[in-house]
């Protein structure tokens, strides 16, 4: 029954800026801190308390707008959005409504089957965001902590043009790397500096008309806001094939149970009440400044992307993995400006080093190897003087403990480099040969794979001191002339 459905889901990512002071104080906007610490009369609310307009908040949401290719709107206005939230001291929040920041856009996705996707983006807004209620820290009572009131986000709205988890998934992980490209978010989804509602409706495939959507509220991880769509999908289908009808409500996911609930029905914008703000003049913008913002950002993950598939003919999986970290890349930037073997480059960052890091629980930026380093040893790879093996298991290691003396001189005090010569490497092969016979005949008969065994006692009877490839070659040779 599924297969008659078409999914459609709109995302809307609310991204807490990464600002010192809040969107109209001056409050600290910093993560933490104890409960109602960072709080003053104005982001209280407190009667004859006027707002202020964070310029780094403006500066941020221009950038990201950039990054999506958003027309940026030039003359702001806010407005009062009326709710009434126990964490919400003022009875309002202070947001966009007819003049958001940046209009249109787009996110560009590659899915598992190889396929290109740019999802719309409808419109970016400024805002502020609401305090936290803190349900389990009291046996009886909730807790208000308002040190999150007026922290400034900017609200994502997708177009209604993802239709599958996976669509959403990648989506969110490009939204989340452009944020932390840009250093405007730490895109951290488990302490709600990044946080996700889905709209979710579904309808008969090739019909144009939009069904009753679902809002998702606040998911705080990618792999969640992907079960919640899953659900939802079987979910609205069912009610459907059994003759029901959607309701317009907004849900909540339970992550244990991987199923929504309502928790209540659907506002529409009439329900909050917009109305102009009246205590922020609008904000008009000017095209020297845009240019002026656009002339400090950074190179995006796409840019590298594309650069590193096409320029430098990577596989677009090392490209992926390679750009999924803003740190990784900019230490690859580097490395690439030492050394021309962009492959092996490539290699030994998604290898050996990723490895080191993951296994110490180390960042790129705490690694000890600075890339002029790597790309020499990368060097004496390329120029036979070191074998790959030997570099990765014994040379890499020396270079981690031994910071002051280059590859080179560390290959040489710990007498890795390369020495011998073609005859003692004939030696090897034939005390190889003649060890195993029954070997030889198997690899006679078409069976190549052998050829590891016999490398392997190369290896072992010359300690590592030979060129692999050279040697294999002689190695060929030698057993297709018996």
């Amino acid at each position: 029954m599924k297969d008659k459905y078409e999914l459609v889901v709109g995302l809307e990512v609310h991204a807490q800026l990464s600002t010192l002071s809040k969107a109209f104080s001056s409050d600290s906007a910093a993560f933490g801190g104890d409960p109602n610490e960072h709080i003053s009369m104005v982001s209280l609310g407190h009667p004859g308390t006027l707002p202020m307009i964070n310029k780094k908040m403006v500066e941020y949401a221009v950038k990201m707008g950039l990054a999506c290719n958003s027309t940026i709107n030039l003359n702001n206005t806010f407005a009062r959005k009326n709710y009434f939230y126990a964490d919400l001291p003022k009875g309002y929040q202070i947001t966009q409504d007819q003049a958001p920041i940046c209009i249109g856009g787009s996110v560009l996705v590659r899915l598992s089957d190889g396929t290109q996707k740019e999802i719309a983006i409808h419109h970016m807004h400024m805002e502020e965001d609401a305090g936290k209620s803190m349900h389990d820290q009291h046996h009886a009572d909730s807790l208000i902590d308002l040190n999150r009131a007026g922290v400034p986000l900017i609200e994502i709205v997708s177009e209604p043009d993802i239709r599958s988890a996976e669509e959403a998934g990648q989506y969110l992980t490009e939204v989340r790397k452009l944020l932390r490209y840009l250093e405007i978010c730490d895109g951290n989804m488990e302490e709600g500096s990044m946080r996700c509602d889905a709209n979710i409706s579904v309808r008969l495939k090739g019909d144009t008309a939009y069904g009753n959507r679902c809002e998702v509220k606040n998911m705080n991880s990618i792999r969640n806001v992907q079960r919640a769509i899953e659900h939802e999908f079987e979910r609205q289908v069912t009610i459907l094939e059994q003759g029901g009808h959607i309701e317009q409500n907004t849900l909540n996911f339970d992550a244990d149970t991987g199923e929504t609930s309502v928790l209540r029905s659907k506002e529409m914008a009439n329900d909050y009440r917009y109305f102009p703000e009246p205590d922020l003049q609008p904000l008009f913008l000017t095209n020297e400044y845009v240019n002026t913002v656009k002339k400090g950002l950074p190179a995006l993950p796409n840019e590298l992307y594309e650069k590193y598939t096409s320029a430098l003919g990577l596989p677009a999986y090392d490209a992926a993995v390679i750009t999924a970290d803003k740190e990784i890349a900019l230490y690859f930037e580097e490395l690439i400006t030492h050394t021309d073997n962009y492959k092996s480059a490539a290699n030994w960052l998604m290898g050996q080093v990723k490895s080191y890091l993951n296994e110490n629980g180390k960042q790129i930026t705490e690694f000890d190897i600075e890339p002029a380093k790597l790309a020499a040893l990368i060097g004496l790879v390329d120029s036979g003087k070191v074998n790959n093996s030997v570099a990765a298991q014994k040379l890499f290691p020396a270079m981690i403990s031994e910071r002051s003396l280059t590859p080179e001189e560390l290959a040489k005090g710990l007498n890795l480099l390369i020495t011998a010569g073609e005859d003692d490497v004939q030696q090897f092969i034939s005390q190889a040969i003649a060890k195993f016979p029954d070997k030889v005949k198997e690899y006679q008969k078409g069976k190549k794979g052998v050829l590891g065994l016999f490398m392997g006692e190369i290896m072992k009877q010359s300690r590592g001191k030979i060129d692999p490839q050279k040697t294999n070659q002689l190695l060929i040779k030698e057993l297709e002339s018996k």
